[in-house]
């Protein structure tokens, strides 16, 4: 069985989607109708755009998804998943590829998401690390004893987890980790806490702005971060989208699980490989690939 995974922020680089806008007049339309919604030419940043322009939360989340979903819809027919599951804002990238939400409204979500965390980002200094080469519960044990906010957030694969929270507690989590027998606790450069409790002023309007959409019945199981099992419910894809902000990205556990139900390969659809090294360290029983149009 096939089952298609949606990459998430930090996949982005320069130049991401400029084939797609080249080759094909019905890419191209769909920019061109980012551009607009957005207020601002993404795709501008998107192709020509500096690192650091492309790591503004704003730009990151949508032209992320602008990607995922143009190259999934130029794939047309051979789009044919058993399976979805997203990583994180790759989420909303999948939902919209199996036509759960239209493009129009999978585009508008993905932006006052990213505003909503970044308004959330700058109402308290925070920040995430990368915790190698450890298991799941020391690193979770660890956190628990720090003082402040401090959580586990991405669970990756097997010997990778992302902790997340307020910077003091994460440098104080980090400094045990590596008494602990951490390979390496490497800060990242993002803006902020994601899926955490510091999150939370971010919920309420993404909340909104949710329940405002209208969801279509998904073509095929989407298996969310939060609950990592296998869903086609709207409500209940409401419900983990809202809840996903706060809480922690289950992909080890959702790769898993789709394992279980079936799926043999996996096919990375968006930019960068990330999660197909992720995969192939979860099991290696199954197959990888990037997403291509022939």
């Amino acid at each position: 069985m096939k089952a298609y995974v949606f990459p998430g922020q930090g996949a982005q680089f320069t130049g991401m989607g400029k084939d797609l806008y080249d080759r094909f007049p019905e890419a191209k339309a769909l920019f061109e109708q980012a551009d607009k919604q957005l207020g601002f030419e993404i795709s501008k940043i998107m192709f020509e755009g500096t690192a650091e322009e492309l790591q503004q939360t704003k730009v990151t989340q949508p032209a992320v998804f602008l990607h995922s979903v143009i190259l999934a819809k130029m794939m047309g027919a051979d789009f044919a998943p058993d399976m979805v599951a997203g990583h994180s804002l790759g989420e909303l990238s999948a939902l919209t590829a199996i036509g759960v939400l239209s493009f129009e409204d999978g585009l508008n979500i993905v932006s006052k998401r990213a505003q909503a965390m970044q308004k959330a980002c700058e109402l308290k200094p925070s920040t995430m690390a990368a915790i190698l080469g450890l298991e799941d519960g020391i690193v979770e044990i660890a956190c628990s004893k720090v003082q402040g906010v401090v959580v586990a957030a991405n669970y990756n694969c097997p010997g990778q987890l992302v902790i997340s929270g307020e910077i003091p507690a994460v440098e104080e989590a980090c400094e045990r980790l590596k008494e602990a027998g951490a390979k390496r606790a490497l800060m990242l450069p993002v803006g902020g806490a994601f899926h955490s409790p510091l999150m939370e002023p971010a919920r309420a309007e993404l909340a909104a702005a949710i329940e405002a959409t209208e969801f279509n019945k998904a073509l095929c199981p989407i298996y969310q971060n939060v609950s990592t099992f296998a869903i086609k419910d709207t409500e209940d894809i409401k419900v983990n989208l809202i809840y996903q902000l706060t809480a922690p990205v289950k992909w080890t556990q959702s790769i898993q699980e789709m394992i279980k139900d079936g799926a043999t390969e996996f096919i990375e659809v968006g930019p960068g490989r990330a999660l197909q090294g992720m995969i192939v360290k979860i099991s290696r029983d199954v197959t990888v690939s990037s997403a291509t149009i022939i």
